[in-house]
């Protein structure tokens, strides 16, 4: 363990360090960081990027009773490492160990949970609100960045916040792929001077004077002052908001990050420092190419190599090359992300067709009502995006899509469990949600040729639908041409007479492998393969008649494919005494975070689980 690092248990200890030991630690955190990462894998640029002023802020503020909020809490790895959790950062991402992202339940450090983007502001502002209700002095921070101000919900909570007199710091973490002036010394000069008292005193009396003399003359000098301040900072907008706007400093610059910190913890009311950053600052490769290593496998930390994923294609490939096959003879396609164009497969499609592809920004909700709008005009847009972000997209889903019956394709990637990321990103809640919206088609495709089919089927169906697939690989299947399917299609895969397995999406060749593997056992089990969640198709009157039927999902078993066999059934009349039925799928209990193949066999819903439990199962009922 390195010098300083290795005496540093918790913040402190690190505020008992001079601060010329502070550059230091940097290095060390830097390199340990990166040692780590390359090791489990993980969000890396992001946290390299943050280190000095992890440290600062730390350094300067009184955590925990001082509250401080990451946004989003993937550039949070240098936070735990100064926060009691050095020695456990191996277990980074991994079954049983620490989380990717802040979690309450894991440190008083983390006193909100951040792994999806753009909510600092608001909770930072209700912990405020409540500091001022219980006459506690403590400040409430928010670090947002990494794209999370392009989210309106970012922009509410400002607006809501610079109306309120209780004591927020928004640190605006500008790592240069946002908004970002140059940072120079007469920046970082002013910087200072505004955060200090002669500055904050001089503004206070001149408000007073001001309020002595006639209303055109005041009016006429607080234009002035707001001209001169808008020639000199960028931070108009923000104090048009009611902020005490600073900056922007060099986020790496202990000399300018520490005085005015120190500055601002003098402040009242709402502030807001622009810090400008440098994503993967210390490792040349995340320099260079922050968007690939963003988030990254575990990589040969000597040269920065990122392993393959071998021959066999991802579903999001798979995605992208079908989506670009399509678009070439159809003009109407068009594609939209929500700032995840590497991430679903979409920035191939950019290159492609420039003209014919939108990032959004982190704005899902303007994402799904843009499609809509596009759709009015005659284009088929195509909205890719991860099943957990889709969450936030509800209302603009059912108002301003399907309740029109506009022709958007919703294209969920990582639907189901997701592996390290845990359960702000596991995908398991989807046809929950979507089920029960009227005239939505919902397609899941078992394998990449039924990828492919399905995003043909939905160009050609002119309505709303949704396609969900997984995160990972695909069956490695010789391609087969993008031919669409009949809506309510269904395959029978393997014939049977003990039980029938029904499935939808990814579980249906583990369901397969296992009915093989129970076959050699002596019993004989059918599987289907759905196909569509929503309408289901005819076929389940044929499975109605097994003694056993089991649905499987990678789907919250509450509402999800599971009870929609079952409302079929009833209203159709086939829930007799005789028919045994069990759902199997994501219990009432979040996941958390591990590999999809230990998830899979903790929830017993792996090749092993199906087996054990397939046969536990026929062989109480015979």
């Amino acid at each position: 363990m390195s010098a300083i690092l290795s005496t540093i248990n918790d913040p402190l200890d690190l505020r008992a360090l001079p601060e010329s030991a502070l550059p230091g630690l940097a290095e060390e955190i830097r390199d340990y960081t990166i040692d780590v990462v390359s090791k489990t894998g993980g969000h890396l640029g992001a946290g390299l990027g943050v280190i000095e002023l992890t440290i600062a802020l730390h350094y300067v503020f009184n955590t925990p009773e001082d509250r401080l909020i990451w946004d989003v809490g993937h550039q949070t790895y240098p936070h735990k490492i100064l926060t009691g959790r050095r020695d456990q950062m191996p277990t980074l991402r991994q079954y049983g160990g620490l989380s990717g992202f802040t979690k309450r339940d894991e440190s008083p450090y983390d006193p909100f949970g951040t792994g999806h983007s753009s909510t600092s502001i608001s909770a930072a502002l209700g912990m405020a609100v409540a500091a001022s209700h219980f006459n506690k002095k403590c400040k409430a921070i928010a670090v947002i960045g990494d794209g999370a101000m392009s989210a309106g919900m970012a922009f509410e909570a400002l607006n809501n916040a610079g109306q309120m007199d209780d004591d927020l710091v928004v640190v605006l973490n500008d790592n240069e792929m946002s908004i970002s002036p140059n940072v120079g010394a007469l920046s970082a000069y002013l910087s200072r001077i505004l955060s200090g008292r002669f500055y904050t005193r001089l503004r206070d009396g001149t408000g007073k004077v001001l309020g002595k003399i006639s209303e055109p003359l005041r009016t006429a000098a607080m234009k002035a002052e707001e001209h001169m301040k808008g020639m000199i900072t960028p931070g108009t907008l923000f104090e048009e908001l009611g902020f005490n706007y600073l900056g922007p400093i060099d986020g790496h610059d202990f000399g300018q990050l520490l005085p005015t910190l120190r500055n601002i913890k003098k402040l009242s009311g709402p502030v807001m420092l622009h810090v400008v950053t440098k994503k993967g600052r210390g490792f040349e490769p995340a320099e260079i190419n922050p968007c690939t290593y963003h988030g990254v496998p575990p990589f040969d930390r000597k040269t920065g190599t990122i392993p393959s994923n071998g021959s066999t294609p991802s579903y999001t490939k798979i995605f992208s090359e079908t989506l670009i096959d399509l678009a070439v003879n159809n003009p109407r396609i068009v594609a939209i992300t929500a700032a995840m164009p590497e991430g679903t497969g979409l920035s191939n499609f950019q290159e492609r067709f420039p003209t014919r592809f939108f990032d959004v920004g982190i704005a899902e909700q303007h994402a799904v009502t843009f499609a809509a709008g596009l759709a009015c005009e005659g284009l088929t847009p195509v909205v890719a995006i991860y099943s957990t972000f889709m969450q936030r997209g509800f209302d603009q889903l059912v108002h301003d899509v399907v309740l029109q019956q506009l022709p958007v394709i919703f294209a969920l990637d990582r639907a189901g469990l997701v592996g390290a990321d845990g359960a702000t990103h596991a995908g398991v809640f989807d046809l929950s949600f979507l089920r029960c919206i009227p005239g939505l088609t919902i397609m899941a495709p078992s394998d990449e040729n039924e990828l492919r089919r399905m995003l043909a089927t939905a160009v050609e169906m002119n309505k709303p639908c949704v396609i969900r697939f997984p995160r990972g690989c695909g069956m490695n299947l010789k391609p087969e041409p993008a031919l669409p399917i009949p809506i309510a299609s269904s395959r029978l895969l393997k014939e049977g007479t003990d039980a029938v397995i029904v499935a939808a999406g990814s579980p249906v060749h583990s369901a397969v492998e296992a009915a093989n593997r129970l076959e050699k056992q002596g019993l004989s089990v059918a599987v289907y393969d759905a196909r569509f969640v929503k309408p289901l198709g005819r076929f389940l009157r044929k499975a109605a008649e097994f003694p056993i039927l089991v649905t499987l999902e990678e789907n919250a078993i509450q509402g999800g494919f599971g009870s929609a066999v079952l409302e079929y059934l009833s209203r159709e009349g086939l829930l007799d005494s005789g028919l045994t039925i069990r759902n199997w799928g994501i219990p009432d209990r979040f996941i958390t975070h591990g590999s999809q193949s230990e998830l899979r066999a903790e929830l017993e819903i792996d090749v092993d689980g199906l087996v054990k439990n397939l046969d536990e199962l026929i062989r109480s009922k015979t």
